[in-house]
């Protein structure tokens, strides 16, 4: 579906590349994620992704054609969402789905009423976009690329500036079309999102790509393979740590089951950010 092979990119009048050498893929029907700090190339990268930077090194295919050559047809099987929306702003939410809706050349297959009450923006939909908070314009820049059901969503930090019930709604959705089959490319420093709804992620730092694998992978390479346990004995609350191996075999583990009151278990996985740091040596930031 979007296959990359030492993609290089230097912006006019920089003083060196963004992008170097970087190659990945991303297949039909997969959530991608590009993990990584400001300024590490993320947006450069969907910036070429989408067509609009192509002025770069190396190959990149999306539906089998490089994107310098691609036609308007392209645009009508991609939806793009950026994380500074920009809408008309004297116009209405309403108004201004219609009129991008126009812009494609088949009528929308997406109701578009029903995405803005999934988003909570149906009792706004007659309010100017000038009057929006940074989140309802959020939700409603993700309306947006959703009206002509692409095949291939960008989506540009979608969580952002959003309250956890409408960043759950965004992810839900996002979910939703990942089973109808499309193609999700992400770009995000929020590692909880791309933990939760990723199949495959890529750690992006200084234009360079040293990773790309699934997180349910990383967890098991970088994280301890360790049980823990507290519980509780007469007022105080203690800790025990069993190794994952011959668990089942542990007489220590079996005895503290039985004679002890257990408050909590838990494996010790590593967090997405943790893997990032220790991989890249680079926090989000």
């Amino acid at each position: 579906m979007i296959k990359a092979d030492n993609l290089s990119y230097r912006y006019p009048r920089a003083a060196a590349d963004t992008l170097k050498d970087i190659s990945f893929d991303i297949g039909e029907g997969e959530i991608f994620g590009f993990l990584g700090p400001s300024g590490a190339g993320k947006s450069t990268t969907l910036r070429i992704l989408i067509g609009i930077a192509k002025n770069y090194t190396g190959s990149v295919s999306l539906f089998g054609s490089e994107i310098k050559t691609v036609k308007a047809s392209f645009y009508e099987r991609i939806g793009v969402a950026f994380e500074q929306p920009n809408f008309y702003s004297k116009f209405t939410a309403e108004e201004n789905l219609l009129f991008f809706s126009k812009l494609y050349s088949s009528s929308p297959s997406i109701d578009h009423g029903q995405l803005l009450e999934e988003l909570g923006l149906e009792p706004h939909r007659r309010k100017r976009v000038s009057e929006f908070s940074k989140g309802m314009k959020m939700r409603l820049n993700f309306c947006r690329a959703l009206l002509h059901n692409p095949d291939i969503l960008f989506l540009d930090e979608p969580t952002s500036g959003l309250d956890p019930t409408n960043a759950k709604t965004v992810k839900d959705i996002i979910l939703r079309e990942k089973r109808k089959g499309k193609t999700i490319v992400i770009n995000t420093h929020n590692m909880q999102l791309a933990e939760a709804i990723c199949d495959r992620v890529a750690f992006v730092v200084d234009g360079t790509i040293p990773i790309i694998e699934s997180p349910h992978h990383l967890n098991l390479q970088y994280g301890k393979r360790v049980v823990n346990i507290t519980y509780r004995t007469a007022n105080r609350v203690e800790e025990a740590n069993f190794p994952l191996a011959d668990l089942h075999s542990n007489i220590d583990f079996q005895r503290l089951l039985e004679t002890e009151s257990i408050e909590t278990i838990h494996t010790q996985e590593a967090s997405l950010e943790d893997i990032f740091i220790r991989v890249t040596g680079r926090r989000l930031v």
